[in-house]
């Protein structure tokens, strides 16, 4: 699993031009799944981002956490975050989760970091969106499993 968090002052997400979901102040979070990923997985990088500082205190310092700035989460489905792209020039997706198992996990990221305090707004998982943020820093930090 491979998670992709940008600090962002407002963000939404769009579906055949309409808007689907839009946040304020907090983070987007870009999720890809691979196929070796698990339920586990997704609480532990839940609570990672939920704790992940890096909002600034008073002094400037990244000291905050979404949760200490009542920031909110838009998260997006996102399976070209496990490309291989070592051979060539076409980017492989065979790592990437099923779609099923993708989507099972996806759901569970989102429920998870609801778990943890943070208020969720969600893309469309497998449609084509269109996605658009202010990156405040810019702060983008990626983690993996």
């Amino acid at each position: 699993m491979r998670v992709v968090v940008q600090r962002v002052r407002g963000a939404s997400v769009g579906v055949a031009d309409e808007t689907v979901a839009e946040i304020g102040t907090g983070v987007v979070v870009l999720l890809g799944v691979a196929s070796g990923d698990a339920m586990a997985d997704a609480h532990r990088l839940a609570g990672k981002v939920a704790r992940l500082r890096i909002f600034e205190n008073d002094d400037g310092r990244f000291d905050r956490s979404l949760l200490d700035v009542s920031g909110e989460a838009l998260v997006v489905s996102q399976f070209t975050l496990i490309a291989d792209t070592r051979k060539g020039n076409r980017p492989s997706f065979a790592g990437a989760a099923e779609p099923a198992l993708a989507e099972s996990l996806y759901e569970r990221f989102c429920a998870a970091l609801v778990d943890e305090g943070v208020r969720v707004s969600r893309g469309v998982f497998g449609a084509r969106m269109a996605v658009a943020l202010v990156n405040d820093g810019p702060v983008t930090i990626v983690l993996d499993t």
